[in-house]
């Protein structure tokens, strides 16, 4: 027997051991719920707003990697918001003062004379790295290459993975991917060895692999790059099936007749009724034959016309027109 000296309550042990056995099962039961995610719900994190619910939004939903495929309407007003807290202003874009404001010009010019950025002499000037980087890569001057800003990729790249609903574990095959301008979002969104692109210059594939690859932190995406011509696509594989395969103004500078050559070879490795691709710009192998001539083509193919599209940018004033076919039979 147990006696409380202020009240003299005669309390059994057995009931204390009950009792005591209760509290610590309701203390854990409570822990247990203050920390359950159950049914996808997210846990709150001190000064960042908390993403809805899923409803299939691309624009707010995550995949397992933490990547987004598109900005919402929510991050433009974030962006526009810490401009004005700010209190920024556009400048003329001159060089400022600093340690060494350089141009790209005399940025090259610099690493031409001074072999790089090491600073080695003698036999030691190639020790200064493990894999030896152009200066005219160094420079970014094949970000000019395209006649549009380099930042248009990541608008390309929105747009063409929500239009085929595209997941990490998702294949896609890019026609011409010059230095990663499209295909870096891709590659950094996709599960390893998912993209594969077939380009032909070589001072391109060099950007790519020498200077893209490596600068992005991507070498261990393993992407599938391979310099080929004449849409040969044989070293991808005989059984690659691919979601997506899309052509970003590659076709405007082939002959009709060959891009119906590659056409042909990749209808069998896109997915049958949900695959998708894409062409940019304008489909003149395809219209200059006549719009019954050129149904009749695709139909032998297998292959159906889905229609355009008109992708304005996020990024600045600029709009590209997309046409979309799918496969119809397995």
């Amino acid at each position: 027997m147990a006696l409380s000296p202020s009240k003299g309550i005669v309390v059994t042990i057995p009931v204390l051991v009950l009792t005591a056995s209760l509290a610590a099962v309701f203390f854990f039961l409570l822990s247990s719920f203050s920390s359950c995610t159950c049914g996808g719900g997210r846990v709150a994190v001190a000064g960042v707003p908390s993403a809805p619910e899923s409803g299939g939004d691309a624009a707010t939903e995550r995949e397992s990697g933490g990547e987004t495929i598109r900005s919402s309407k929510e991050d433009v007003e974030w962006v526009k918001d810490q401009i004005r807290v700010n209190g920024l202003h556009m400048q003329d874009n001159v060089l400022r003062k600093g340690i060494n404001p350089r141009t790209r010009a005399q940025q090259l010019q610099d690493l031409l004379q001074y072999k790089g950025i090491s600073h080695y002499e003698g036999p030691e000037s190639g020790n200064h790295t493990a894999l030896p980087c152009p200066g005219e890569l160094l420079t970014e001057e094949h970000h000019s290459n395209y006649g549009e800003p380099w930042a248009g990729g990541r608008d390309v790249f929105e747009f063409l993975a929500q239009s085929s609903h595209l997941k990490p574990d998702s294949k896609v095959l890019e026609i011409g991917c010059g230095t990663l301008r499209v295909g870096l979002h891709f590659i950094r969104y996709l599960r390893p060895g998912h993209f594969h692109c077939l380009e032909r210059d070589e001072l391109s594939l060099m950007a790519a692999f020498r200077y893209e690859l490596p600068s992005q932190g991507l070498l261990h995406k393993r992407p599938l790059i391979v310099k080929g011509d004449n849409m040969d696509f044989s070293r991808f594989g005989s059984d690659v099936v691919y979601d997506l395969i899309y052509a970003s103004a590659v076709f405007l500078h082939i002959p009709g007749d060959l891009v119906w050559t590659g056409l042909e070879r990749l209808t069998t490795k896109l997915k049958p009724f949900d695959g998708r691709i894409f062409v940019s710009h304008n489909i003149k192998f395809c219209s200059r034959l006549g719009g019954e001539e050129c149904t009749k083509r695709l139909t032998r193919l297998g292959l159906e016309y889905v229609g355009k599209h008109t992708h304005d940018s996020l990024l600045f004033n600029h709009y590209e027109i997309w046409f979309e076919f799918k496969r119809t039979r397995a």
